[in-house]
């Protein structure tokens, strides 16, 4: 059995600021569409969903995040807006930066926000969390060891 991960979906409410967020961690937007139709409203469980998506990829192209905005029907706020790292569900998506404090700076202007700090893991990363597009976190990896 071959098992791949195609990619994470995360819906967001202003795609377009999701997009910049991710472009500008170094992800590249490998195309824009509206999802609407019998298909969509099978495949999702509700009716009269109409969606714009945007497809992002890493630069190795082994990564794959799908923006999703709803138009109809709207998108639900989880409560409370601000949600703590244990709360069930999707945690978090990682990724791997070579500069952790020059990445967390060039996000910043993206809206950004450390959950806590940059922090070291023995002598191998050091890591932190950030609260990125529609408030999810997106944790980044440095690699030192």
């Amino acid at each position: 059995m071959t098992l791949r991960m195609d990619n994470v979906a995360i819906v967001v409410d202003d795609l377009d600021a999701a997009i910049a967020f991710f472009t500008e961690l170094g992800m590249e937007l490998e195309g824009r569409a509206r999802n609407e139709g019998l298909f969509v409203d099978q495949t999702v469980g509700m009716d009269g969903v109409r969606c714009d998506i945007a497809m992002m990829r890493t630069p190795d192209g082994q990564g794959r995040l799908e923006l999703t905005r709803y138009l109809d029907p709207a998108a639900l706020r989880p409560e409370p807006a601000n949600t703590p790292p244990n709360t069930l569900g999707l945690h978090r998506v990682m990724f791997r930066v070579e500069d952790i404090e020059g990445t967390v700076a060039r996000l910043r202007p993206h809206g950004a926000e450390l959950v806590g700090e940059i922090a070291q893991y023995e002598d191998l990363y050091r890591i932190c969390y950030l609260r990125g597009p529609a408030g999810i976190f997106v944790a980044l990896a440095e690699q030192i060891g």
